[in-house]
C-alpha cells in the first residue's frame, strides 16, 4: 500500500563545498610546483601524498600494470595461442555498444595480426538481446570454431558456455561486469572484478581487459609491447571513456595517450568517423569528444539497427566503404536522436498530465517507444525531474525496462527486491536493466514506489552541484588555465572542476538570442571577470546590477575570431543576503 504522502519538486541546487585543508594543499603547491587552485582539487579528490599527485598529474605508459596479474592470464593465453599453433577458428563474441564493439574489433584486428584465424560477431539488439544468445554458440560450432572468445561478456553466461564446450569448442571469458556467485565453467575467466583477483585496478573496461590481455600477449611474443600500444590506444580509448569508466588509474592512462593516438588514427574506419563528426581537424580531441560525439554513432547503431554495421566500420581498410558506413551511421544516430526526443516530450507530457512530478520515483510505459532508447529517456527524465526513472517498451504483453537513478537508490537493488514481479533483469547503483508481462506492472510501479519511499530522503532529490573548493577570485584567475588543463581528462570520477567564489558583484548581463542562456561580468578584487551562463539567464535577469552574490563556476577558454579567452563558465548564482 502506497503513502499518501506527496513530495514537492525542490529546484533549488545544495551546494556540496568541501572544507579546504590549508596545510595538504601549501605541501603540494611547494612540491610539485602548481598554484593553490591546482593543489586544492588534488587534495579534495584524494591525492594528498606529493608522489601520487605527481603520477595522477603525470601520466606514463610504463605504469600500466603488469597484465600477467590478469586472473586466468596463463591458461587465456595457452588457449589463444594453442588455437593459432593449430590454425583453429576463433570465434570472438563481443557486445553491441562502443565497448563491446571496440573489444571485439581490437581482438579482430591483434589475433588476425599475429597469425589466427578468427570470426568476429556482436549481436543484434532486438533478435538477440543482451549476452551471448545460444544461437551464437550454434553458428560458432557450425562455422568450424574451436575456440569461443568473449569480450564485454559472458561473466553470467552459464549455460551458453555450458553449450559451448557440450558443442566441443574451448571457451575463454574475457569480460568486466561485476562477478556473480559462481563463474561459468571456462578454461579461463578474465575479470579483474573476480575476488581472488590480484589485478591492482579493477576498473577496465571490456575493452581495457582486451587491451591488457592483448598486451600481455604480446610480450610472450617477444614483440614490442609499445608498437601494439601505438597501434590499439585508439581503439581502447573509445570503448573505456563511452562506457563510463573511472578516469583514474590505467583508465586515465588509457585516455591520455589514446587521445592522442586516435587523433592521429591510421585505421581508414575511425578516420571516416572522425570526419563525420567534423573532428578530423580539431588539433585536440577531449573525451568528452568521444562522450557527446563518436560514441553516439557508434551506440545508436547498436540501439536501433545492427552492431555488426559498427564493427564493420572498426575492421574496414577501404576508404569508399568506410566512408560509405561512417555516413549510414552520422544518419541512424540523427534517426536515434529523433526517436529520443520524441520519446522524451511524450514522457515527459505523461508525467506532467498524471500529475506523477510528486511521486519518489518514476514509472512509465509506451508500446511506441523503441527498445533501443528507453535507457536514455530515462536518463533524460532523471535529469528533469530528480528521480529514479523507470522507462518501459511493451510489445506482445512483454514490457522491456531499462532505469537510471540518483544518488541514494541502488537500481541494483531494487531489481533484485522485485524479481518475484520481473522475468528477469539487473543492474548497478545508477543504471539497470529488466523484463516484466504487462499484467504485473501496476504491482511492479507500487513495489518500486514503496521501496523508493523507505530508502530516500526529500533532500535526495534536489539537485546537486559538488564543488572542488571555495576560493578567492585571484586563485582562479586566467593565469592558472594551463596549470588547471594538467587534470585532464575528466570524466567520470575525474570531472571537470568546479569551484564557488563569495560575494562577488554581477556588473554586467547581456542576454543572448536564447534567453536562458546570458553573458555576465563579475567585479572581484581581483578585477573584471567575463562569464558564460547556461540556463540560469532568466533568473539572473531577476537581479540587479551590483547586486553581491556567490558564483559556482569552472574555467574556460572561449575561442572566437581566431582570438582565445579564459572565462567563468557559470553553473549556478546564488544572492548574497545583506
Amino acid at each position: 500500500m502506497l503513502l499518501t504522502m506527496t513530495l514537492a519538486p525542490e529546484t533549488t541546487p545544495v551546494w556540496i563545498v568541501p572544507k579546504r585543508d590549508l596545510l595538504a594543499e601549501r605541501a603540494l603547491a611547494s612540491q610539485l610546483g602548481v598554484p593553490p587552485i591546482v593543489a586544492a582539487v588534488l587534495v579534495n579528490r584524494g591525492f594528498t601524498d606529493p608522489t601520487e599527485a605527481d603520477r595522477f598529474l603525470h601520466p606514463s605508459l610504463e605504469h600500466l600494470h603488469d597484465p600477467t596479474l590478469l586472473p586466468d592470464f596463463a591458461p587465456a593465453v595457452k588457449a589463444i595461442l594453442g588455437a593459432r599453433e593449430r590454425q583453429e577458428t576463433i570465434y570472438i563474441h563481443g557486445d553491441y555498444d562502443v565497448d563491446g564493439v571496440t573489444s571485439a574489433a581490437l581482438l579482430t584486428r591483434f589475433l588476425g595480426r599475429i597469425g589466427c584465424e578468427v570470426i568476429p560477431h556482436v549481436p543484434h539488439r532486438l533478435r538477440e538481446g543482451y549476452g551471448i544468445h545460444l544461437d551464437a554458440v550454434e553458428w560458432a560450432r557450425e562455422k568450424g570454431a574451436s575456440l569461443f572468445l568473449t569480450c564485454d561478456c559472458g561473466i553470467s553466461a552459464h549455460e551458453q558456455v555450458l553449450a559451448a564446450k557440450e558443442a566441443g569448442m574451448t571457451v575463454v571469458v574475457t569480460d568486466h561486469h561485476q562477478v556473480g556467485d559462481t563463474l561459468p565453467d571456462a578454461v579461463a575467466v578474465v575479470n579483474p572484478h573476480r575476488p581472488d583477483s590480484r589485478y591492482p585496478w579493477p576498473e577496465l573496461s571490456g575493452v581495457g581487459v582486451v587491451f591488457k590481455l592483448c598486451a600481455g600477449i604480446t610480450a610472450e611474443l617477444g614483440h614490442r609491447v609499445e608498437q601494439f600500444y601505438r597501434a590499439y590506444l585508439d581503439l581502447a580509448v573509445l570503448g573505456t571513456v563511452a562506457d563510463v569508466m573511472p578516469l583514474l588509474d590505467e583508465n586515465r592512462i588509457i585516455t591520455h595517450f589514446g587521445l592522442t593516438t586516435l587523433r592521429e588514427t591510421k585505421k581508414t574506419g575511425l578516420q571516416a568517423l572522425l570526419r563525420v563528426a567534423d573532428l578530423a581537424t580539431k588539433p585536440q580531441l577531449t573525451a568528452r569528444n568521444i562522450g557527446f560525439q563518436l560514441g553516439p554513432r557508434i551506440n545508436a547503431v547498436g540501439r536501433i539497427d545492427d552492431s555488426a554495421i559498427a564493427l564493420d566500420l572498426l575492421l574496414t581498410e577501404d576508404e569508399i566503404q568506410a566512408n560509405l558506413i561512417a555516413s549510414r551511421l552520422d544518419t541512424i544516430n540523427n534517426d536515434r536522436r529523433a526517436e529520443q526526443s520524441r520519446s522524451v516530450d511524450e514522457a515527459v507530457a505523461q508525467v506532467e498530465q498524471e500529475g506523477l512530478e510528486s511521486n519518489y520515483t518514476l514509472v512509465l510505459a509506451n508500446q511506441s517507444w523503441h527498445p533501443g532508447v528507453i535507457g536514455l529517456v530515462a536518463g533524460r527524465l532523471v535529469e528533469r525531474f530528480r528521480r529514479p526513472a523507470f522507462v518501459l517498451s511493451v510489445a506482445d504483453g512483454v514490457a522491456k525496462g531499462s532505469a537510471r537513478s540518483i544518488p541514494g537508490f541502488d537500481l541494483g537493488e531494487a531489481v533484485r527486491a522485485t524479481r518475484h514481479l520481473t522475468l528477469g533483469g539487473g543492474g548497478h547503483e545508477m543504471a539497470a536493466g529488466f523484463s516484466l508481462k504487462t499484467d504485473k506492472l501496476p504491482a511492479f510501479t507500487s513495489a518500486i514506489e514503496e521501496l523508493a519511499r523507505a530508502t530516500l530522503k526529500p533532500d535526495d532529490f534536489r539537485p546537486r552541484i559538488e564543488l572542488d573548493a571555495e576560493v578567492a577570485a585571484h586563485e582562479a584567475s586566467p593565469e592558472v588555465w594551463a596549470d588547471l588543463q594538467r587534470l585532464e581528462p575528466y570524466g567520470n570520477a575525474n570531472p571537470e572542476p568546479v569551484f564557488a567564489v563569495r560575494g562577488v558583484r554581477l556588473v554586467g548581463l547581456n542576454p543572448t538570442s536564447n534567453p536562458d542562456h546570458a553573458r555576465v561580468t563579475f567585479g572581484t578584487e581581483a578585477g573584471m571577470m567575463p562569464g558564460m551562463a547556461f540556463g540560469i539567464g532568466r533568473r539572473l535577469a531577476e537581479l540587479d546590477p551590483g547586486d553581491p552574490v556567490d558564483v559556482a563556476f569552472s574555467l574556460e577558454e572561449n575561442r572566437y575570431n581566431g582570438q582565445s579567452t579564459i572565462r567563468w563558465q557559470v553553473k549556478e548564482v546564488q544572492k548574497v543576503s545583506l
